[in-house]
């Protein structure tokens, strides 16, 4: 102890002088806040004090000239209250600093020089009174990769002047709570596995936290890469995709001061609901404002606005209750969302005008204006232009088209006393010219246009059979006279809108993050590149972990080629951190066989241990009850403060949460519902994709609810749900997949 003491007092001291540079600027950044939030109460009482209350004539040029001078005071006031949002801001931020400054140091030998250069990495930056000088280096910084992907020895940073070359002398990493040194250490790969290995046994959180202190070499690969359109990560369960995905979008962030990338420039796409809510918290503990996030259904609706659409929990729940046409189900959304389908659709799209529209003559104080010959030839002729380049999208030619009968109505130029007129032939036109999407579909599927194995090759046909196909055109038929969309045919209405008409409202989107993105099909993929034309794209992904359908390792190469991004790379993470070793070899014997040691699917545990899966049967459902009643309990003397119980569907969670309320604490998470993930909950397994619980109970594991080839991937979500217990209950018979 007594050699680390003159260490011991070096950090103390430095830690010292770094909270004493926060305090002095987080004082002044207060300061500044109070003196610019006196000027707005002071700039708002003399605005309504000079403003002029009279104001009643906008042809006045008095009026006129006060709402001028008017504007000009709002104008003001909204400048200061942007300074003012940027100073809490930054109050924020340094009250984080004052917690916790830096968690890393790394002692760099620049090539050259003979002294290394202390440099601290914290997850804010703090510049020294000079501004020029450095005392904490942001994370994302580039000197800050050295101690991501490098222990003591030579090492190197790429910066905006080009590779920085030299040699880590030392590696340190501290544990600072409220301003307070805790301990430090100097590190060797030994001392941080098992540092790391610590943080892993600790309980989860209700909100997903940052891990700035513990990014692996892989993972940081991942979050800094600047080189590539389209990142794709393939990654085992518990290897950190989410996590990754949201430091990467802080690196973006971060690097968006040199390129204007702001938070309201990147869109992350999510599974549900629950997981909006998990990762909701990371991004701002990061200093950085939330990006949007948003799942899929919100996309149909902003896309297709005037139809109810049936949300993708809905249809899982549906798929999963085992219907007699469960096969039907998924044999009809792999064909309507797939590659060889767009094409029918693209297709669908060229015949609308000449098969599926219907023009009229259009007349105008009885005289004819324009012949339905003419309006459908002005419309061929629009689509050729188009020939040789972008083709042009039907519903700007229909645009094109109105404005033609106007102006053969009216002529070009504005015209004054004919509003009126012109109004009532607009509103005629349009009438006449605007598309029924959802209609338009459905017609694509009656008899007389149902004809895939007459008018497409059999590839087109996803190798279904005609009676399959028939069946599939009955069963789609039914839920469009629903009243509604099915989520399937949403996804392809939504296709055939956004081919006809376009999107305008995403344009400012220029970063995509799409996590769990091997349960999306090509028609989806196909949407987000109609929606985020201007974007790049960050993939994540387990292609295990699909719930409905199956994946092989080509469906990365096959969404590749549909977001047809300049440069694209895909990365694999083969280690998980999640799951004790007991739990994630439990876990394997679910994966198809030979698969775990497969090229692609190789599985590395960190090596955590902890107690063996248990996995009991109740001959009946009171006994079942009571057991699953008593794990609870165990779970909680334990320490446990997520308790998550899994069922294969959301009705047979709301049945168990019937018979388990009387007897403990519990609630129950259903789709659309945003809950803190505390406690004990039932949650479906479709939910508690991407989440992670202190335990995990598997409810209904039992040969009734599992029992074909396709729940072993419903059993590998639900087991790696855990960190560090997993119990498997069934009632009467386990599940043969386990045994």
């Amino acid at each position: 102890m007594g050699e680390w003491q003159p260490e011991r007092d070096y950090e103390e001291n430095r830690l010292t002088q770094t909270l004493n540079l926060a305090g002095k600027q987080l004082k002044a950044a207060k300061e500044a806040a109070e003196g610019i939030r006196s000027e707005i109460m002071e700039a708002k009482e003399e605005m309504w004090e000079d403003a002029p209350h009279g104001i009643t004539n906008l042809s006045s040029m008095e009026d006129f000239e006060a709402i001028v001078e008017l504007s000009q005071y709002q104008s003001a006031v909204i400048n200061q209250i942007a300074d003012y949002e940027g100073k809490e801001r930054q109050i924020r931020l340094l009250q984080r600093i004052m917690e916790s400054p830096y968690f890393a140091r790394i002692d760099f030998a620049f090539d050259g020089e003979d002294e290394a250069e202390k440099i601290y990495i914290g997850r804010h930056l703090l510049k020294k009174e000079n501004a020029q000088e450095i005392a904490v280096y942001d994370w994302r910084s580039p000197v800050a990769g050295v101690f991501y992907r490098f222990m003591t020895g030579k090492a190197f940073y790429d910066a905006p002047c080009g590779r920085i070359t030299g040699e880590v002398t030392k590696k340190r990493q501290y544990e600072i709570k409220n301003g307070t040194l805790e301990y430090f250490f100097d590190a060797d790969v030994e001392i941080v596995d098992e540092v790391l290995r610590q943080l892993l046994s600790q309980n989860a959180t209700a909100k997903m936290k940052s891990v700035v202190e513990t990014i692996q070499r892989e993972q940081d690969v991942v979050i800094r890469d600047m080189k590539n359109d389209l990142l794709m990560v393939q990654g085992v369960a518990g290897s950190g995709k989410t996590s990754i995905a949201l430091h990467r979008a802080a690196y973006l962030m971060y690097q968006g001061l040199q390129n204007k990338l702001a938070a309201n420039n990147i869109l992350i796409v999510s599974p549900n609901m629950a997981f909006e809510q998990y990762i909701s918290d990371v991004l701002p503990e990061l200093g950085e404002e939330q990006a949007e996030s948003m799942v899929f259904d919100d996309l149909l609706r902003a896309v297709i606005k005037d139809k109810k659409i049936q949300p993708r929990n809905e249809f899982l729940e549906n798929l999963l209750c085992r219907p007699k046409n469960a096969e039907i189900m998924k044999k009809g959304i792999r064909f309507k969302t797939s590659e060889q389908f767009r094409r029918v659709l693209d297709r669908f799209v060229s015949e609308i005008p000449g098969r599926w529209m219907k023009l009229d003559d259009v007349f105008y104080e009885g005289k004819r204006i324009a012949a339905a010959g003419v309006l459908k030839q002005k419309l061929s002729e629009a689509a050729a232009r188009g020939s040789g380049r972008e083709p042009v999208r039907l519903g700007v030619r229909l645009e094109q088209l109105e404005t033609y009968v106007l102006e053969c109505a009216f002529g070009s130029g504005k015209q004054r006393g004919i509003r009126a007129e012109k109004s009532v032939v607009r509103q005629e036109l349009r009438s006449m010219l605007k598309l029924d999407i959802p209609a338009l579909y459905s017609s694509l599927f009656q008899e007389e246009a149902w004809d895939m194995s007459g008018r497409a090759s059999e590839e087109e046909t996803c190798g279904l059979s005609e009676q399959e196909l028939q069946e599939i055109r009955a069963y789609t038929l039914r839920n469009l006279g629903s009243g509604r969309l099915a989520y399937d045919d949403a996804i392809a209405a939504a296709y055939l809108y956004l081919k006809i008409y376009g999107a305008e409202g995403y344009r400012n989107i220029r970063q995509v993050v799409i996590d769990e993105a091997q349960d999306y099909y090509p028609l989806q993929y196909r949407i987000f590149g109609l929606l985020f034309p201007n974007a790049k794209f960050t993939v994540l992904g387990d292609l295990h972990q699909t719930i409905e359908k199956c994946e092989e390792f080509s469906f990365y190469e096959r969404t590749a080629g549909i977001l047809n991004q300049k440069t694209s790379s895909l990365i694999t993470l083969h280690k998980s951190f999640r799951c004790t070793n007991e739990i994630l070899k439990f876990s394997l014997r679910f994966l198809p066989e030979g698969e775990a040691a497969g090229e692609h699917s190789e599985i590395e545990s960190f090596n955590r241990s902890g107690d063996e899966v248990t996995v009991m049967t109740a001959d009946s459902t009171r006994a079942l009850t009571e057991r699953i009643a008593e794990e609870i309990a165990l779970c909680r003397r334990r320490g446990f403060g997520s308790i998550g119980l899994i069922c294969r569907t959301e009705a047979n969670a709301a049945g168990l949460y019937q018979r388990l309320k009387s007897m403990t604490d519990i609630r129950l998470v259903r789709a659309g519902s945003m809950p803190e993930l505390q406690g004990a909950f039932l949650i479906p397994v479709y939910m508690a994709k991407g989440l992670e619980f202190d335990a995990v109970i598997l409810c209904d594991a039992d040969s009734l609810n599992y029992c074909d080839d396709d729940d072993k991937s419903l059993l590998y979500v639900a087991c790696t749900r855990a960190l560090h217990r997993l119990s498997v209950f069934g009632e009467k018979e386990i599940s043969p997949l386990i045994d």
